[in-house]
């Protein structure tokens, strides 16, 4: 922003010209629109009073010869623009706390990259399900066609049609130049699919070339969505970065191509994770391709090909879970509000009530004491106002900053008058302001909105059949992995007396040793007619779920309780089961205060349990308002 000074003649004449020259602090007109707007970016940066730094794909900083990073003083580009908006940003009286570094390679020639951030191995992340598992097959003394026909047979015997998620499984096929994909694999490929009875319309071919038309680049857009038919992707040099497809699961590579590090990023996009269960990825490779990835595997993580097959492969009991007749529907009220912003008609002067701020929070106070005599009233106090990390607003900047933070319903020009004209005045308010940036967002803005603006709620309501579990004639079962000792069937011994309580589902796949101990002991109580386990239903698999807003994310979120219970009156409870570590997340806080919400409205309750307590069901020994208070 431009601020008040006494500027030479030179000065005065070159501001006329280019009058946003030293708002941006460039010496000549900005030659291009990008330009500008790159400037207003970096402008806005340097307003922030602390700036943490997060980089994704970390390797990239150290550069393309990565090798030489571990030396000192190796520039890379962007290790010196963070390092030149470090210096920017300290220079106007701000400043980078921290710059976080993130990598899933963080392995050079069997180093470690400095000033990373790692803590998963591939092998920890496929072990704990973060990832598909993966089987490397490595062939020998086959021709083109013999590898492609015996890695669609072996890709179509394990995957076949089965869709994940809705999804179809998809293999990608990589050539190394596009004749080679035209002239060679694609013939081959639309053989052994004849050969198959599988339609050759399953193909696409993903080529940036003068045939690539707007439907192939709809289809390669839509390829992880159950919308897409297409199984079978054709490449060239599409392995890097940015690809991301669930619903890969297998990758086939027979000609070696320019660069090693392209056969790890091809193979490793087949790796990612979907649906309930892990599931497995298949990489396809010459030896020599095999012996590639061995060696980038040992030198980016740290483990062989061997050890690659070697993990995730501890044997998982799978089961089909399907809805028991008759469906369950629960009758609730559905409600919609709507927020509306709407300006009003401003009355007179604005009253910013300056003197009767509490200015005291925002002091640094410094205290000096005798070490003879610490107590507080022999100390010596001193107020530290030059201490604070101020930023310095003049009245273009005040009034943008406001600006911004009102959106576009008001314009500067109104703002700037606003201001002017209040009560205290421009002056008062730029003090207040420079003195303790902090009012601005904790006085002055909220104060301006309550003026300038009313917000209306509107509401509306609808009575719906919410169905606890989303299930046609013809839909494939569910598929989980349930852990060990938490299976519940349907013709479990332990529960036989109650199967008329429960059951919607034919298993029941619980998470937590607490949920299980509720669930028995609701089943006893004589006040209980039904039981249902809904937690379990966490992939659009249900219509019962709740929407709250994510308070760290601010994104709209589903939350899915894990009970609902109906008593012999009539009446519902939806209860969550909890651990006593997670009470006052702020998450947990934010669903209770939607459920609750959603409760009210139906005429049900919500019930948040505590794991130590969930094994006296409905009857804890002390109510749920006191549980948080006792002793963990």
């Amino acid at each position: 922003a431009v601020e008040n000074r006494d500027r030479s003649v030179e000065e005065e004449e070159e501001l006329a010209a280019n009058p946003l020259a030293e708002f941006y602090d460039f010496d000549s007109e900005a030659e291009s629109e990008d330009e500008l707007v790159a400037n207003q970016r970096f402008e806005m940066l340097k307003r922030l009073r602390n700036l943490g730094i997060y980089v994704d794909e970390a390797h990239h900083v150290f550069g393309s010869k990565l090798e030489n990073a571990f030396s000192d003083n190796k520039p890379t580009s962007l290790r010196t623009t963070i390092n030149e908006l470090a210096k920017h940003l300290a220079a106007a009286g701000s400043r980078v706390v921290a710059c976080y570094n993130y990598t899933g390679t963080p392995y050079v020639k069997n180093r470690l990259l400095p000033e990373v951030v790692y803590t998963y191995s591939l092998k920890d992340a496929i072990d704990h399900k973060y990832l598909k598992s993966a089987v490397v097959e490595g062939y020998t003394n086959t021709k083109d066609r013999e590898f492609v026909r015996t890695v669609i047979k072996d890709f179509w015997k394990h995957c076949g049609e089965e869709r994940v998620e809705g999804r179809l499984p998809k293999i990608a096929l990589f050539a190394s130049s596009i004749l080679e994909l035209d002239q060679k694999l694609r013939p081959v490929v639309e053989d052994v699919l004849t050969e198959l009875n599988i339609p050759t319309s399953r193909i696409l071919r993903y080529v940036r070339d003068d045939r690539l038309t707007n439907d192939d680049e709809r289809e390669f857009t839509l390829l992880d969505t159950p919308e897409s038919e297409k199984q079978f992707i054709l490449l060239v040099n599409m392995g890097t970065e940015g690809w991301d497809c669930r619903s890969l699961f297998a990758v086939g590579l027979h000609r070696t191509p320019k660069s090693r590090v392209f056969v790890l990023q091809s193979t490793m996009r087949c790796l990612r994770s979907i649906g309930n269960i892990q599931h497995m990825g298949r990489v396809y490779l010459s030896e020599e391709n095999k012996a590639i990835l061995n060696k980038e595997l040992e030198e980016n993580f740290q483990m062989s090909v061997d050890e690659l097959n070697a993990s995730g492969k501890k044997e998982v009991n799978r089961i089909k879970v399907r809805p028991v007749p008759p469906p369950v529907k629960v009758r609730m009220k559905m409600v919609s509000k709507l927020f509306k912003l709407e300006k009003k008609m401003l009355s007179g002067k604005v009253l910013f009530d300056i003197a009767n701020y509490d200015l005291e929070k925002y002091k640094i106070v410094r205290t000096e004491s005798d070490i003879r005599k610490l107590d507080s009233h022999s100390a010596t106090k001193t107020v530290e106002v030059d201490a604070k990390e101020n930023i310095h607003y003049s009245a273009y900047s005040l009034v943008a900053e406001i600006t911004r933070n009102l959106g576009d319903g008001i314009g500067p020009m109104r703002i700037q008058e606003i201001l002017e004209d209040s009560v205290e005045g421009m002056d008062a308010v730029l003090k207040v302001v420079n003195d303790f940036n902090e009012v601005l967002y904790d006085e002055i803005i909220p104060r301006l909105f309550n003026t300038l603006f009313e917000t209306r709620e509107y509401k509306d309501e609808k009575i719906v059949d919410v169905n606890l579990v989303k299930f046609n004639e013809g839909d494939e079962p569910f598929e989980f992995t349930p852990k060990d000792g938490l299976l519940v069937e349907m013709g479990d011994a332990r529960f036989t007396k109650y199967a008329g309580k429960t059951f919607h589902l034919d298993n029941y796949c619980f998470d937590s040793n607490p949920e299980l101990s509720f669930f028995g002991k609701v089943l006893e109580d004589g006040d209980v007619d039904k039981v249902w386990f809904t937690g379990m239903l966490t992939q659009g698999q249900t219509e019962f779920f709740i929407r709250y807003i994510d308070p760290e994310t601010h994104a709209l979120r589903s939350y899915y309780p894990d009970f609902l219970v109906q008593k012999k009156d009539g009446s519902y409870l939806i209860v969550e089961i909890k651990g006593e570590n997670k009470l006052n997340d702020p998450i947990v806080l934010a669903k209770k205060q939607y459920a609750s919400q959603i409760a009210c409205e139906n005429s049900m309750t919500y019930e948040m349990i505590p794991g130590k307590m969930a094994g006296y069901g409905l009857h804890p020994p002390v109510s749920l308002e006191q549980q948080t208070l006792m002793p963990r």
